[in-house]
């Protein structure tokens, strides 16, 4: 309960804050989002983590790939688990092609 209630009391702070600051403060706000995200270095680095994320996720899925693709793991793996990975595994090759979740592996 007192968490929901600091919850509330910081909803309630932000609002009053936000509309007092009014809708000159906000396009300052954006104005300097979008300048932070224009930053070579920010999206460098943006980039860099992004890299990195995608590698992480392939060394994983060929880990796990791997492993239910081997008799006794499958029997340990969720049969609907099994499947999914065995169809990613197929289409695993297809560079820029787009996933079922919207994203691709480029």
């Amino acid at each position: 309960m007192r968490y929901r209630l600091t919850f509330i009391a910081g909803l309630a702070l932000g609002y009053v804050l936000g509309t007092k600051a009014g809708r000159e403060r906000y396009e300052q706000l954006k104005k300097t989002a979008r300048q932070v995200a224009g930053n070579p270095a920010v999206r460098n680095a943006t980039e860099t983590a992004a890299q990195s994320g995608r590698e992480f996720a392939g060394k994983a899925y060929h880990s796990v790939s791997e492993k239910v693709g081997d008799s006794h793991w499958s029997d340990r793996v969720p049969a609907s688990v099994a499947d999914r990975v065995r169809s990613l595994r197929g289409r695993a090759g297809h560079n820029g092609v787009e996933d079922d979740w919207g994203t691709t592996n480029t």
